[in-house]
């Protein structure tokens, strides 16, 4: 193999035309290599795993690009380039090695090629990203053409990387993560902070500054850094010509009478006590003021006038994944940022309350295994200024798991310092719901983290969307929500959530709603009280309506006819006939669920069904218009109504028979003890099994010995073998197990199939 260390590797990069394979040319480091040496006029090929926004970009732009790492797609390379994450073992690495083709590492080409012009590094643990894009536009906005390259997409840039010919300088984010800083000559070097990180490679705080100090004295020109940052003090001032910015009235660059607006910050600079002017930061944050101070201070010793610098930094704009909005709208706020260590945090949710939102909501991802085992402590001081925090599992980075660490264990340490509002997700898929379970108008949620947390808050952008345009049909008197406990809703109390869970008031927003769904292509379900029903732990994709409240609860009164909307209890219709001296309706005080849902099952008790009372339903059709309909101009069945399986009943008229207040007690109080001696107190969904022709399903339950059965926590009845029962955290799948256990007991045993009567809805968790 050819060494590195054997090569020209500047003049090789910069003077000539080869052709260079990049391994891992989709991550955003490589894709910058690749967009410089293509614009330098290189024959680039690259290959990963899979592709990306940048893979493409660069494709137009003449990239080779092959999905997977196959050796014979290097093997005519005559420069081999790949990223930290590609291990010995990579196909074209180890092809490489055996070929003796050069193999150089990301950081060794982009060295080389700042050496082909006046180099600028900007280094730091925290905020390289953004300064790196703002140092490169303020100087391309004050003329000096400079060539850069940035570890994120930069929208204001155009790309993250580009090579100018026409200017002299060369702006470049450094990587302290894995040692190669040290690699760099540049001319200058602006230094944001110092502090312990990367705990994954270096043995110590020694070791990381070693590290920066090396970077220093390989620097011919100024050494920028920031005045407020110890450990930068310490290391930079030794510097022979060293230039400090900051908040400290000692630094060189001074900004005061700060003033944080809601997504703007507006300062005052002076250099050397001399005041230069007032300037206008599109980006919010002090952490963001100070990096611009270090601008200003990189980009006047280069000559550009304070005027243009000001006017720059007010039309600059952030990279990809820094305090970047994903949704805003007058009641919500979604905001991504890629912090990942502890002090990155704190500066983040400092900018995040000062928006001025009633809350703010963090989601997060901790990022290695190793960073949170060694930060722990400091992760649990870091989120005081969160109102509500949801850690799911760590991103491990191509790291192996340590025993005992997970994002449980950052949630312990925030627990300690006293947070009341921190919980544990294990599953990402998940997060997003879990948060979006918690908003209210006024919040601001906001992911945090380097790995792909940020895919969940798009998620959450999206389904955000629907939700603001479905509370809008139903008004302010209705209710809109997200990812919605669905067991929180149904008598079984089992269940995953509601994508959309939509409370109307009224029949005209209800309408709505079911146009609504239509155009949309939405799936829509209706739900009452949750008797009889069974919702998988995958929940409901698309709209859940709970008509309720308003016109759905009322109950009517006129003659021997009682008028009662779907959201009233079937109890209530009892109990209203009872107060208007009307008989015939005692059995529904048996009956936990609503009218709606007595009318779709055609639910019944004690030898009765709804519809013998009901004298006309009426409802709305899959267009959103109103019907009224007899039950004899009705398709209706033994708890069975096919006429609405497709239609949404809004109300109902009951018919009851005047009866002695006596008569009609008697009844309720026969009801009362039935319903206390047959069927269990304890949760349930009501009867689960139609009865056969051939016995009572209860009975046969009885008979084959499976009262008091159970699969984890759900549980055959002792009372009743026709009900399951939650004894308490059950899950829907236990349910179901419990359910398929029954059926095949009573197919083996007695040859009878067994039909489900509770309705079985959802996806699997």
């Amino acid at each position: 193999m050819t060494l590195a260390s054997d090569l020209d590797l500047q003049q090789m990069l910069t003077r000539e035309r080869h052709r260079i394979h990049l391994i891992g040319v989709a991550g955003s480091g490589m894709s910058g290599i690749a967009a410089l040496l293509l614009e330098l006029g290189h024959d680039v090929s690259g290959s990963d795993k899979v592709k990306s926004w940048e893979v493409d970009r660069l494709q137009r732009l003449g990239l080779r690009f092959q999905t997977g790492h196959r050796a014979e797609d290097a093997h005519d390379a005559e420069l081999v380039i790949y990223s930290s994450a590609i291990r010995e073992t990579n196909p074209i690495r180890a092809a490489a090695v055996v070929a003796g083709q050069p193999l150089v590492r990301r950081a060794e080409a982009l060295a080389a090629i700042m050496g082909g012009k006046r180099g600028i590094v900007i280094a730091g643990m925290h905020g390289k990203t953004t300064t790196s894009a703002m140092a490169a536009h303020v100087l391309r906005e004050g003329g000096l053409h400079p060539s850069h390259y940035v570890g994120a997409e930069i929208p204001l840039l155009g790309s993250n990387a580009h090579w100018d010919t026409r200017g002299e300088y060369f702006v470049a984010e450094g990587d302290e993560s894995d040692g190669t800083l040290r690699l760099f000559r540049p001319e200058h070097a602006l230094v944001l902070n110092v502090e312990e990180e990367h705990l994954d490679f270096y043995a110590d705080m020694a070791a990381i500054e070693a590290v920066f100090c090396q970077l220093l004295e390989q620097t011919s020109g100024s050494a920028f850094y920031c005045a407020d940052d110890a450990h930068s003090l310490r290391i930079c001032a030794r510097h022979a010509k060293p230039i400090s910015f900051g908040f400290s009235e000692d630094a060189d660059y001074c900004g005061t009478n700060i003033d944080l607006r809601d997504f703007t910050s507006v300062f005052s600079v002076s250099r050397r006590g001399e005041k230069l002017g007032e300037a206008v930061l599109n980006v919010p944050g002090r952490h963001n003021v100070s990096n611009a101070l270090g601008v200003i201070a990189l980009a006047s010793e280069l000559g550009v006038p304070f005027p243009k610098i000001a006017a720059s930094l007010a039309r600059f704009q952030h990279a990809r994944r820094r305090f970047e909005i994903k949704y805003q709208s007058e009641r919500f706020l979604l905001v991504d940022d890629y912090a990942h260590h502890p002090t990155e945090i704190s500066a983040t949710l400092a900018t995040a309350r000062a928006a001025g939102r009633k809350r703010v909501l963090t989601m997060f991802q901790p990022h290695r295994y190793s960073r949170t085992k060694a930060l722990r402590r400091e992760f649990g001081r870091a989120f005081d200024k969160a109102d509500r925090v949801v850690v799911t599992d760590v991103y491990p980075a191509s790291e192996k798991p340590l025993p005992g660490v997970s994002g449980q264990t950052i949630v312990d340490e925030i627990a300690a310092t006293g947070h009341r509002g921190v919980s544990y997700q294990p599953r990402l898929d998940r997060l997003h719901c879990d948060v979006g379970n918690m908003i209210a108008a006024g919040d601001l949620i906001l992911s945090l983290g380097a790995g792909n947390i940020h895919e969940q808050l798009s998620f959450l952008a999206a389904d955000l969307v629907i939700a603001e345009m479905l509370k809008a049909i139903v008004g302010e008197e209705g209710d809109v929500r997200l990812y919605e406990p669905l067991a929180k809703h149904t008598t079984l109390r089992v269940g995953g959530p509601a994508q959309f869970w939509v409370e109307p008031r009224t029949e005209a927003a209800f309408a709505e709603l079911i146009r609504f769904c239509r155009s949309e292509k939405l799936g829509l379900f209706v739900i009452g009280r949750g008797s009889n029903l069974l919702v998988r732990d995958g929940g409901i994709r698309g709209v859940v309506i709970h008509p309720c409240g308003g016109e759905f609860d009322t109950i009517e009164v006129s003659g021997n006819q009682i008028t009662a909307g779907v959201g009233a209890k079937l109890k209530q219709i009892a109990f209203a006939g009872k107060a208007a001296g009307l008989g015939g309706l005692e059995w529904m005080e048996g009956i936990p669920g609503a009218v709606g849902g007595g009318l779709r099952m055609n639910a019944g008790a004690m030898g009765a069904q709804t519809f013998e009372n009901v004298v006309r339903v009426r409802y709305l059709d899959q267009e959103g218009n109103a019907h009224e309909k007899t039950p004899a101009e009705m398709e209706v069945h033994y708890r069975h109504v096919p006429s609405l399986e497709r239609n949404y009943a809004v109300s109902a008229v009951f018919m009851g028979k005047p009866a002695a207040a006596e008569e009609i007690e008697r009844r309720l109080d026969e009801s009362q003890e039935k319903r206390r001696t047959s069927q269990p107190a304890a949760k349930s969904a009501g009867c689960i099994f139609k009865n056969p022709t051939t016995i009572p399903a209860g009975k046969l339950v009885d008979e084959l010995g499976l009262k008091n059965t159970s699969v984890g926590n759900a549980r055959v009845s002792e009372i009743h073998g026709n009900f399951i029962v939650n004894d308490g955290g059950a899950t829907s799948a236990e349910v179901l197990e419990l359910i398929a256990k029954i059926q095949e007991t009573a197919r083996k045993q007695r040859g009878i199939e067994l039909e489900t009567e509770v309705q079985i809805v959802g996806e699997e968790g």
